[in-house]
């Protein structure tokens, strides 16, 4: 009956207590006004069946009842109708550079360092509806696999599709990749301009120097965030290409990354440099960078109260009304 409903004036419940009291004082009112007349014999007299006097108690029940009534219209009852609108002031732009190297199918992660990375980079993406996202692929060579959108379903579609291929130059341009990713982002007019680069190597390909690169990114207003991927020590990698079957076969490989790269490029940057050695810290990464990078938002709530004591009152008002004309009829004279 009261759901939805909030009272505001709670401390008039506190008057409920009166009702017991008054319960008590009626009863013992009745019995003091009850009279009684000892006589040896009924012959004489004219015995009535009527039921009216067993009812006359309805009247108090009326009175109390509507006493409650009105205690609970003095609670203020009233409903609250909430709605909410929410608008984006001010949106940031990112571009995941992820490296595509053979190296990413290494199985330090799992299943591998590529597919864990995906998996957290989708979940990632779903938790940034308001921003606008793009993906650059590098290995050897980069190139723009999405521009900056914000259609959340193009981007995990495109997602998926991130593999190693060998239509990709081999090797790991860092340089190329931030400077791809540089690119897509330089004409944006957004808040704030994002890079999350990410690589499990050293820069070994390409003809762009990554600090040229991350230069660029300062001249531009773009921070970057720099992830290595990989354990620490030796990891199950790839070696080298069965030529009987096509696929990869796979050896214990030092795990080496460009600490020192990674860093420079975030700390000139005014970014932040991660290592990410296995999933549960990937994951972390990512959702901590989820957190540094928090587009405004401005919520608008608009309320609406409907005010529920006018029927409570009008209903006591009818009971009192009814107690009264009943006490002045049809109970004359039993009260």
């Amino acid at each position: 009956m009261f759901e939805g409903i909030e009272f505001i004036n709670k401390e008039f419940f506190w008057l409920l207590l009166l009702l017991p009291a008054a319960i008590l004082w009626y009863i013992l009112k009745n019995k003091k006004q009850t009279a009684e007349l000892k006589i040896t014999s009924l012959k004489g007299f004219k015995i009535t069946n009527s039921i009216l006097p067993k009812f006359k108690h309805l009247l108090f029940v009326l009175r109390l009842l509507a006493l409650a009534l009105i205690i609970a219209a003095m609670a203020r009852p009233q409903t609250v109708d909430v709605s909410t609108r929410t608008k984006t002031t001010r949106g940031i732009d990112i571009v995941m550079a992820i490296d595509v190297s053979a190296s990413m199918l290494a199985k330090d992660l799992l299943p591998n360092r590529l597919e864990a990375l995906k998996e957290v980079a989708a979940e990632f993406i779903k938790d940034r509806p308001n921003d606008r996202i793009g993906l650059v692929e590098y290995a050897g060579e980069s190139y723009t696999r999405t521009p900056i959108t914000s259609d959340k379903s193009i981007i995990l579609n495109s997602l998926k599709g991130v593999r190693y291929n060998t239509i990709i130059e081999g090797g790991t341009a860092i340089g190329s990749g931030l400077a791809t990713a540089v690119n897509r982002l330089k004409d944006s007019k957004a808040k704030s301009k994002v890079i999350i680069l990410l690589t499990d190597g050293v820069n070994n390909s390409g003809f762009i120097d990554p600090k040229i690169a991350s230069e660029l990114a300062v001249e531009y207003g773009i921070k970057v965030y720099t992830i290595g991927l990989g354990t620490n020590g030796m990891a199950l990698s790839p070696i080298r290409i069965d030529p009987r079957t096509g696929d990869f076969e796979y050896g214990r490989v030092q795990v080496e990354i460009d600490e020192a790269l990674l860093k420079e490029i975030a700390e000139v940057t005014n970014g932040k440099y991660f290592r990410a050695t296995n999933n549960e810290k990937l994951e972390e990464i990512y959702a901590e960078i989820n957190k540094l990078e928090k587009t405004d938002i401005d919520e608008f709530k608009y309320y609406n109260y409907q005010e529920k004591f006018r029927p409570l009152a009008l209903l006591a008002g009818f009971l009192l009304l009814l107690e009264f004309l009943l006490r002045a009829t049809i109970f004359r004279s039993f009260v």
